[in-house]
């Protein structure tokens, strides 16, 4: 189950987007557990006809699963992931927009709307009002479900992977003869977790099918013709975050570049970053795939002046040229030790670039943690984090030694680090009583145990601004203003409003518009160190 700051963080979310009988429903499965239709209705307190409605409508939008069992029946559990991604509908509306234009954006965020839709009913909904836009329509959705914008939904999805997980783990360990290791318990687990992997694969391959021959017109007989794809009618596709938050990560790896390097850094990661972007599936994967420099060369455009960032002695170098200069530079060609690999952005081998994501990914999770340490205790917590994380575990006075710093410094410091969960200690003992005063006490950076802390703070900031953002608007002056302007006169005519209800209006749309800016800066931060945590998973360990 969630912990607490992020139960109280998905029931505001459900408030906000399905009501407060959905809310009740969400609050009761998130502190609860898995419950089944019997459960829910006790606990809640309500009608069965108004948990069915709401289980129905959380159902649609992927925000519970169910399963059914033997042992227990059917029950729902609450998707608490897919509830937090709603945090970022609006920039994946915005994105597609960016891609495909209006009409992408205008595809996205009707399914965004309806939690999952058919081909059919998604293009009689948006061309309702024009039906000449049909084909328009037509084509964009094409590009969005091959290019994995768009997914199917499936009955896998609806289920809980966790049972399927335990059950293929168990499968494995009955096939070890005797005691088992901890090597072969950690390929137990890794064959369980790809063997879901490949059936949700395969259950996903659906969507498109073979246009039929009939429909392919007519075409020269001496060429043979190619086989065309068509969208599926009879799928019901929901939307790929996978590939959208992509782009959030392919964004912060170029930020991330221009901020250690300079724009025209940034100019190059971006078109590295670009060149491979059709084969990125997943924020999972560890590396790209490989582009030549030519490539990436292409990408950036000739009113580009990438020699600013680069001091050369030749007068009018090539942007190619260029271009090498700074994936050397990106590559820690120049530092060939492992402080200079943990560094760079880019892999060249063979004449191949490769973007790391996975190095990127940990240096910029380890940036949040060093950023919350320097916030809350100074340069001094952030030498002692550093120290800690680049050599290990230490006891004081070695860190006091090695920090040069006095003890009567360092031991608050590392009292009030640990009390954020900052750093951890490792009890050394030096008997077997375990005995206090013969234990040696060292100190070391826990990642996981960090990076989970700092999580749970976000999510607790998060559900603050929306509190805040709720308390601004129920406000009585601004309630009254806003309930004014949604009259249908008002609507069409603003001048209607008063010049002191103009100016409540006025201040009332900054302060949200600075509450939003907010809650994308903590957005972005949990989305460093949630989702890019199965890549700097293994760094980080």
């Amino acid at each position: 189950m969630a912990d607490a700051d992020t139960c109280r963080l998905c029931v505001q979310i459900v408030r906000s987007h399905f009501g407060p009988l959905a809310a009740n429903v969400a609050s009761a499965l998130l502190t609860r557990g898995r419950l089944s239709l019997a459960q829910l209705t006790r606990y809640t307190k309500m009608k069965p006809r108004s948990v069915r409605a709401a289980i129905l409508a959380l159902v649609q939008h992927n925000i519970l699963w169910h399963s059914n069992t033997e042992e227990e029946g059917e029950m729902l559990e609450f998707n608490t992931l897919d509830c937090l991604m709603r945090l970022r509908f609006g920039r994946f509306v915005w994105q597609a927009e960016q891609l495909f234009g209006p009409s992408g954006a205008e595809i996205v965020q009707l399914i965004l709307d309806h939690g999952k839709l058919q081909p059919p009913d998604l293009i009689s909904k948006l061309s309702i009002y024009n039906p000449k836009s049909s084909s328009l329509y037509s084509q964009t959705l094409y590009k969005l479900i091959s290019g994995a914008y768009l997914k199917p939904s499936t009955l896998l999805s609806h289920n809980s992977p966790r049972d399927k997980r335990i059950k293929y783990e168990a499968e494995e360990k009955a096939k070890i003869a005797g005691f088992p290791t901890a090597k072969e318990l950690r390929e137990a687990k890794e064959t369980a977790e790809a063997r879901l992997k490949r059936e949700e694969e395969e259950a996903e391959s659906v969507g498109l099918k073979r246009r039929p021959k009939d429909q392919m017109g007519h075409r020269s007989s001496k060429r043979k013709a190619p086989e065309e794809d068509m969208v599926d009618d009879e799928v019901y596709f929901r939307l790929n975050f996978d590939k959208f938050n992509i782009y959030i990560r392919n964004k912060l790896i170029e930020m991330a570049a221009g901020e250690r390097f300079n724009r025209s850094a940034a100019l190059v990661m971006r078109a590295a970053l670009k060149s491979t972007e059709a084969k990125q599936k997943s924020v999972s994967d560890t590396r790209s795939e490989p582009a030549s420099t030519a490539g990436i060369a292409m990408l950036i455009s000739d009113d580009e002046n990438l020699s600013t960032g680069l001091a050369t002695s030749t007068k009018k170098p090539s942007n190619a040229s260029l271009v090498k200069d700074y994936i050397g530079l990106m590559s820690a060609v120049d530092n060939p030790t492992p402080a200079g690999t943990a560094s760079s952005f880019i892999t060249l081998t063979n004449n191949k670039v490769y973007v790391e994501f996975g190095i990127i990914s940990s240096r910029l999770r380890r940036r949040v943690l060093e950023a919350v340490a320097r916030e809350r205790h100074g340069d001094d917590g952030v030498r002692i984090v550093r120290l800690l994380l680049d050599v290990g575990k230490m006891d004081e006075k070695q860190i006091a030694k090695v920090a040069m710093m006095p003890n009567s410094v360092v031991r608050p410091l590392l009292s009030a680090l640990s009390s954020d969960f900052l750093i951890s200690t490792q009890e050394v003992p030096r008997s077997a009583d375990r005995n206090p005063t013969r234990t040696f006490y060292l100190w070391h950076v826990d990642l996981h145990k960090a990076y989970s802390t700092l999580l749970g703070h976000l999510y607790k900031t998060l559900y603050n601004i929306g509190t805040r953002r709720q308390a601004e608007q129920e406000e009585p002056t601004v309630k009254a203003v806003l309930e004014k302007r949604e009259r249908t006169d008002v609507a069409q005519d603003e001048s209607l409003l008063s010049r002191m209800e103009r100016d409540v209006l006025k201040e009332w749309e900054t302060k949200r518009e600075r509450l939003t800016v907010l809650e994308m800066r903590v957005e972005e931060a949990v989305f460093i160190l949630r989702d890019l945590d199965t890549v700097g998973s293994n760094e980080d360990s």
